[in-house]
């Protein structure tokens, strides 16, 4: 499906945000949004389009994803990205990578320049350094804000989702679509948790044939029913719209098991 003009959709993740914050995050994702609409409208490609969008976000501290991601039980930052083409499925990821500052750009080089879909910490930084990535201090990577996230969330098995996985879909003039999403987890987590967003069909899913999606929400929920992968297959039989396909799928069949609380679902 061509389209004259292209589509830029963001989502700055689920969670409860402090009030004095909401209008900034909501400024923020829409200047996102414009940005990777206008390279979009350049000629770039849907994989560029959400590969703006998330670079944006990561960059700004007030969402959790690059600078100002949550940190683990050692106060370290971790982080998971996913970027998928939906033209030919072609997908690369990051887990629990450190001092990467866009871990959506490393997984784009991980999709193009390797055999591989995933490379998770060591890995990610062995690659890195051989292609010339640059890495950063880790402490670059740490807020104030963080920190204090931290100490909300004193027990690893009680840690909480916290507002700002980032996310992007996009559809190019020429019919393609693409997702990325990208995260710090949740505050206080052991070290080497990995959620659903470096999880093809979990945190993220594009195919032209239905189209894409990017998650956002507590990961361990979202695997269990591979929450992307389930909303484009529903979208691909056409028998429900988008927000139905959601409830259908997650709501009326899980909600006992896993609670749509924990799927960034809201009615």
């Amino acid at each position: 499906m061509c389209t004259r003009n292209p589509v830029i959709v963001i989502h700055g993740g689920c969670g409860k945000y402090e009030e004095a914050l909401q209008e900034i995050c909501l400024q923020l994702v829409k200047e996102a949004a414009f940005q990777a609409y206008r390279r979009g409208q350049q000629g770039g490609t849907a994989l560029d389009m959400v590969e703006e969008a998330s670079m944006f976000l990561e960059n700004d501290p007030h969402f959790n994803a690059g600078c100002g991601a949550v940190l683990n039980e050692y106060g370290e930052v971790e982080l998971d990205a996913l970027i998928m083409d939906g033209k030919n499925l072609n997908a690369g990821a990051v887990a629990a990578v450190r001092n990467i500052a866009n871990p959506t750009k490393l997984a784009r080089l991980i999709m193009e320049q390797t055999n591989h879909v995933m490379l998770s910490e060591r890995g990610a930084s062995r690659f890195a350094k051989a292609v010339g990535f640059p890495e950063v201090p880790m402490e670059s990577l740490i807020t104030e804000r963080s920190r204090e996230r931290l100490k909300k969330n004193l027990t690893a098995v009680d840690s909480h989702i916290e507002h700002g996985t980032i996310g992007a879909v996009a559809l190019d003039t020429s019919g393609n679509v693409a997702c990325a999403t990208s995260t710090g987890g949740l505050s206080n987590t052991l070290v080497g948790r990995i959620g659903d967003t470096p999880c093809i069909g979990s945190g993220g899913y594009a195919d032209n044939l239905s189209g894409a999606v990017s998650t956002t929400g507590k990961g361990e929920a979202i695997m269990k029913i591979t929450l992307a992968r389930l909303i484009t297959f529903n979208m691909e039989r056409g028998s429900l719209i988008l927000q139905l396909s959601i409830e259908y799928c997650v709501v009326s069949q899980h909600d006992v098991q896993i609670g749509k609380s924990h799927l960034g679902i809201r009615f």
